[in-house]
């Protein structure tokens, strides 16, 4: 097994650093266009963080059983060296577009990944507000397995990626110079992707890099300011509810459909998706089976610009 470092753990330190140095410069230099924070929300991202850990524990075993199958019965393999390791996060990144892409535009998958968009405000602490149903993403790694990848040296690439994303998190770090706007996933590409107005909806997937979205037309620039939070936004702190409430309203729109056409639809379509309708929209929305089509909010004032 690869040698290789738990950054993660390692950047837990720089994660409370950070985030305390944010609080105390909205508390010292407050911004009032920006959503700051707010204790109760904070809060429930800590515990929805905090919860994350024990859930993926449980979800790591037969995700690793399965990739440890897949691993043995390749041929291929490929070292873990200096010159190998940006090839994998470069890969690791590519797939990680693909996955976080796919858990905004299928159903079931948004239910998973809905938790992480559900603050209405975006400071480092809305990092932390991760699933707790974490195994849907597991699948879009088996390339990378398939292809000789050391199952360890994917969870490697998926942590780095993970810390990068921390610090992008934030509305005090404005726009970059152009060359790392171009290139990187950036606060303010990010900005965008955790917006809820209509236009900046399923926009800037990107994990590190933003290029994909360049290459497959999901970027957008941020020029309004963004409306943090989901179309139709959950007026709940408490986290089981905040972990569930999408599961909830597949379920209860399962039991309102009329046919098995409509049921798959509710469950494998987008999350905005209706019977009769063509398209999956407006995917920032949480709904039952009567408000599933909420419409996106408009934004407030005009400024900054994007995951899971």
């Amino acid at each position: 097994m690869p040698n290789l470092p738990d950054v993660v753990l390692w950047s837990i330190p720089a994660f409370v650093l950070l985030t305390v140095l944010e609080m105390v410069s909205h508390r010292i230099h407050p911004d009032e266009d920006a959503a700051g924070y707010e204790t109760k929300d904070a809060a429930t991202s800590l515990g929805m963080g905090l919860g994350s850990l024990a859930f993926d524990a449980l979800w790591k075993i037969p995700v690793v059983a399965i990739y440890t199958a897949v691993y043995e019965l390749t041929p291929l393999r490929v070292p873990v060296l200096w010159w190998t390791i940006p090839l994998m996060l470069l890969a690791q990144d590519f797939l990680y577009y693909w996955q976080h892409r796919g858990h905004h535009v299928v159903r079931i998958l948004w239910a998973c990944h809905v938790v992480h968009h559900s603050s209405r405000r975006f400071n480092l602490t809305t990092a932390l507000r991760q699933p707790w149903t974490s195994v849907t993403s597991w699948p879009f790694y088996l390339p990378m397995i398939a292809l000789g990848v050391h199952p360890a040296a994917v969870a490697f690439c998926y942590s780095v990626n993970l810390v990068y994303q921390f610090g992008v998190h934030t509305e005090r770090v404005g726009k970059l110079p152009r060359p790392f706007e171009y290139v990187l996933n950036t606060p303010s590409h990010h900005r965008v992707h955790h917006a809820s107005q209509g236009g900046y909806l399923d926009r800037n997937f990107g994990g590190i890099l933003i290029v994909w979205d360049r290459m497959f037309g999901s970027w957008v620039g941020e020029t309004e300011r963004p409306v943090y939070g989901l179309t139709k936004n959950i007026e709940t702190y408490n986290p089981l509810r905040v972990a569930t409430h999408e599961y909830a309203a597949i379920a209860r729109d399962l039991r309102a459909a009329h046919d098995w056409r409509e049921r798959a639809g509710r469950v494998f379509r987008g999350p905005g998706w209706q019977p009769g309708s063509p398209t999956a929209e407006t995917p920032k929305t949480t709904a039952g089976p009567a408000t599933a089509t909420a419409t996106a909010p408009t934004a407030t004032a005009a400024a900054p610009e994007a995951a899971a």
